[in-house]
């Protein structure tokens, strides 16, 4: 079954070139992206279970055997984490379907979006089962083009200045990996991973430390670590949702796979350890306190992933088995948390016409189902028990219990404080957004949005008001606007109505009752039953994260598996 590896990476590139020739089709094109996907997640979960049966599974491109030719490797940690990257892939391409359709963007004129999609899925993909660093270098850099043209669709200031930072931060991270690159070649005369592997310990103790001080980083403001995140927090929140949800569930998690195939098979001693634990202290420590700052639900959620990042971190630097298997499974739970986090918040701008807890108020009878939507992976990430976070974090908390060491300990206080405060900022979101009466101020006018129209592909012109002859009053054809067919706040332009496209709110009462499409509302649902579905197979889900991990800390395999020998 080796040949399904390839079609991990082959398939989204032929249908992003497929699509790219469809431009004024985009019904065939969102056709041809969802097969696409849905087919990469029947691949990966057919990959999941054979790995688990039988063994990693390698195929050497070209029919040249490892190290001379690309090497594409899926072991347990592989094959888990394509299973969950293209389900959830496949789920926000379905939000954002439901986005164009309930805006009414069939004639949008941005048509490279779902080629762009497929370009990216495939980085992400490849990410995953490369075998060598320049093949991973590769898929770093389909990353990054899907992601800037996705990050500035729209191609308003706002987005365009944070593409920029995204663009020039993610270029110095390219260049010293590619850097790295050319001095572990030098050093080593291979850039085949599992070679490198061999042939690391041989080096000088100084050579080794810069090696793997210069991947580190690299792979490091991937993955937005203390102190190398200060980009993401300016750049997620004004991308579109679906787009904010996937760079929010996968992207960073590129940077700790990659993380954790360095400690564990490239430079498996625990050289950088320390430096790991402390850099996981302050990046759960400072990311959670960038939360409890913020008065934006985007803002708020961005720095959250910052500081979770800090428990992945952490369980890498324990340098366990016990420590790799809770960090793998916590990777697991925050991408289908975070991701779930996003498309929330995507439903709540629709229904309030912004993310600003200042503005918001009264959800919780405007939308009730859209209020439990958000508690239920609020509560989860926060690590309320029995959700799948409180089991991570408590995996995470056991493994640093038997280090033993003080630094463990800090990174113990860390994550529990960290905890609390996750909960308290996302808890503060559930009062002012939901709970809380609508502000006065904001009941009485109509308010923009802090961030760009949410629509996917565009942000329509405002129809010319109409003046009715009975009344004298301003309307715009019609009938009222509503969320369902115009969610853009600067649609709801007149003087009655609210962003949510009703009467205006007599002050300190709830907005009206509001109709959010089908199709969003149903594509959320799934996603924040995906992340209690997390709870209920948690125990063979983490057993399987246990076998990923007995394998990464056993690099031989993983160099007998590409390189030959037995397994």
């Amino acid at each position: 079954m080796t040949w399904l590896v390839p079609l991990l990476v082959l398939v989204p590139l032929l249908g992003a070139a497929v699509a790219l020739g469809l431009v004024r089709h985009q019904k065939t094109q969102r056709a041809i992206t969802v097969a696409v996907l849905a087919i990469a997640v029947a691949v990966a979960v057919t990959l999941m279970v054979l790995v688990d049966r039988h063994g990693t599974i390698v195929v050497q491109v070209g029919g040249w055997q490892a190290p001379y030719g690309i090497s594409l490797v899926v072991d347990r940690l592989s094959a888990l984490l394509l299973t969950v990257s293209a389900s959830v892939l496949l789920l926000v391409l379905l939000f954002s379907i439901g986005q164009g359709l309930a805006d009414d963007d069939e004639d949008a004129p941005v048509t490279i979006f779902y080629p762009t999609y497929l370009v990216l899925a495939a980085g992400v993909l490849d990410s995953f089962i490369a075998g060598d660093l320049f093949n991973l270098y590769v898929a770093f850099e389909m990353l990054l083009v899907a992601s800037y043209v996705l990050i500035t669709v729209g191609g308003s200031e706002q987005r365009v200045r944070a593409g920029t930072t995204y663009i020039v931060t993610s270029l110095i991270a390219s260049a010293i990996f590619l850097a790295a690159i050319g001095l572990v070649y030098g050093a080593t005369g291979t850039v085949n991973i599992a070679q490198i592997s061999e042939r690391v310990p041989e080096l000088p103790e100084h050579v080794q430390l810069l090696l793997h001080t210069m991947l580190l980083i690299g792979f490091g403001i991937k993955a937005a670590v203390f102190p190398l995140a200060f980009w993401l927090p300016d750049s997620y929140p004004t991308a579109p949702a679906p787009v904010t949800a996937v760079f929010a569930g996968l992207l960073t998690k590129v940077g700790i796979y990659a993380i954790i195939r360095l400690e564990t098979i490239i430079f498996p001693r625990p050289q950088l350890n320390t430096v790991l634990l402390v850099v996981a202290i302050l990046t759960m420590v400072v990311g959670v306190l960038g939360a409890v700052s913020q008065t934006d639900v985007k803002r708020l959620l961005s720095f959250t992933l910052i500081s979770h990042i800090g428990f992945m971190v952490m369980g890498v630097g324990l340098g366990s088995v016990a420590g790799t298997a809770a960090a793998v499974f916590y990777t697991v739970h925050h991408i289908v948390v975070q991701t779930t986090l996003f498309l929330v918040s995507g439903l709540m701008e629709r229904v309030g016409g912004t993310t600003s807890t200042r503005s918001l108020g009264g959800l919780v009878k405007a939308a009730p189902l859209l209020a439990a939507l958000y508690l239920v992976p609020a509560f989860n990430l926060g690590g309320i028990p029995p959700f799948s976070g409180f089991i991570g974090k408590l995996g995470l908390f056991r493994a640093a219990a038997e280090d033993g060491s003080p630094l463990a300990y800090a990174t113990i206080a860390a994550g529990v404080v960290t905890s609390l405060l996750t909960l308290y900022a996302l808890m503060r979101v559930w009062d002012a957004a939901f709970w809380r009466p609508k502000p006065a101020a904001e009941a009485a006018a109509p308010h923009a949005s802090t961030a760009e129209p949410h629509a996917h592909l565009r942000a329509p012109e405002p129809a010319p008001l109409t003046v009715s002859e009975e009344t004298g009053e301003a309307y715009h054809p019609g009938g009222s606007v509503t969320v369902t067919d115009a969610p853009h706040a600067s649609r709801a332009s007149r003087p009655d109505e609210t962003a949510t496209g009703g009467p205006t709110p007599v002050a300190g009462e709830a907005p009206p009752r509001t109709r959010l499409p089908r199709m969003l509302v149903g594509v959320t649902t799934v996603a924040v039953l995906g992340s209690v579905a997390l709870t209920v197979v948690a125990a063979p889900l983490y057993g399987y994260a246990t076998r990923a991990a007995e394998s990464l800390e056993s690099p031989d395999r993983y160099v007998q598996a590409v390189l030959g020998g037995d397994r």
